[in-house]
């Protein structure tokens, strides 16, 4: 059996054409993402999950934003409306709130066929953070953000859900959204390591994480942690994180050159594997071609990742409901 594609990519779609089918077939890549053009409701997404399982034939990971807010792509009416994520932190108790939260949050999205989700966050909101992040995160602090963190971290996997850390060592600085534009913090060493960096140094051994195309200059890095070998021997050597490690959508503005050029760099620089999203057939042949096939300690680690899928636990919907709803004041 010949290694995955070290590349998760999106499709175009809430279907899969033949032309699809058979370049995801040829592609291999080690796992899929879905966003909002891909849903319709919940008998095509399971159909489209076991689709893209099939075209690759394995239980390849798939992947999907589900964080609440904003960055929500199941949503009513055959899914929940979640609020902004900072949101949970007026309530009674936001630690509870955030384990409800995201239990929850799993179990509709195991009954999908999807088994990743790309949180928590661990960025600190901040008076400057960016507002295409600020509510987004979790709190204002990081003693808070790593209790609400590990909380959703936490409910995910108790239902059968990988979680995604992100955005890695930290976005919450940033006053450019990554979407356009390229952020760059120019903080000293000792605040980032104190405060920016806390979380996800408490969250290290989480068995997935995301890259934040951000440059922390303060650090003397010229270049997005995404391809920047130095932030990222820091993630794994300083921060501890041994689990797999991903891009950020390698299609986003921050970043500058072709997929090609991207993606190469983004391995180059010690990246596992490499997330493109928009399902552009032209940009994902670029990307497996300059990402290359998993092996080494990728491999490892993303195999590692897998082995920690498990089956969700019981659980009485309803009655989390409730309980997250009285937290919340209803």
């Amino acid at each position: 059996m010949t290694a995955a594609g070290a590349a998760i990519l999106g499709c175009a779609g809430p279907r899969l054409d033949q032309s699809e089918r058979a370049f995801f077939r040829d592609a291999d890549p080690w796992g899929f993402i879905l966003f909002a053009r891909n849903v319709e409701d919940p008998a095509q997404v399971v159909a489209l999950t076991a689709e893209l399982r099939e075209t690759v034939g394995r239980a390849a990971p798939i992947l999907i934003d589900q964080e609440g807010g904003r960055v929500q792509r199941l949503g009513p009416p055959h899914w929940r409306a979640w609020p902004p994520p900072l949101d949970l932190a007026a309530s009674a108790d936001p630690v509870r709130a955030f384990w409800l939260r995201y239990r929850l949050i799993a179990a509709e999205l195991t009954d999908l066929g999807i088994d990743v989700d790309c949180a928590p966050l661990a960025d600190i909101a901040g008076p400057n953070t960016h507002p295409f992040l600020r509510n987004r995160c979790y709190g204002t602090d990081a003693a808070a953000v790593i209790l609400r963190a590990r909380a959703a971290a936490d409910g995910l996997a108790a239902g059968g859900v990988l979680p995604v850390l992100k955005h890695i060592p930290g976005h919450g600085r940033a006053v450019a959204d990554s979407h356009a534009d390229l952020p760059i913090v120019e903080a000293d060493p000792e605040p980032l390591r104190a405060t920016d960096f806390a979380p996800f140094r408490a969250l290290a051994d989480l068995p997935m994480a995301m890259t934040a195309h951000v440059v922390y200059r303060g650090l003397g890095s010229e270049a997005p942690a995404t391809t920047d070998p130095a932030m990222i021997a820091l993630i794994r050597d300083e921060l501890g994180f041994d689990g797999l490690l991903m891009s950020d959508d390698i299609a986003m503005g921050a970043l500058v050159g072709d997929m090609a050029a991207r993606s190469a760099a983004a391995i180059a620089a010690g990246c596992d594997v490499v997330l493109h999203c928009n399902g552009d057939r032209a940009e994902m042949a670029q990307v497996i071609a300059a990402a290359g096939t998993l092996g080494g300690a990728g491999e490892r680690r993303a195999a590692a990742a897998l082995a920690a899928r498990a089956a969700p636990d019981e659980l009485d919907i309803a009655a989390l409901e409730a309980e997250l709803s009285d937290l919340c004041g209803g």
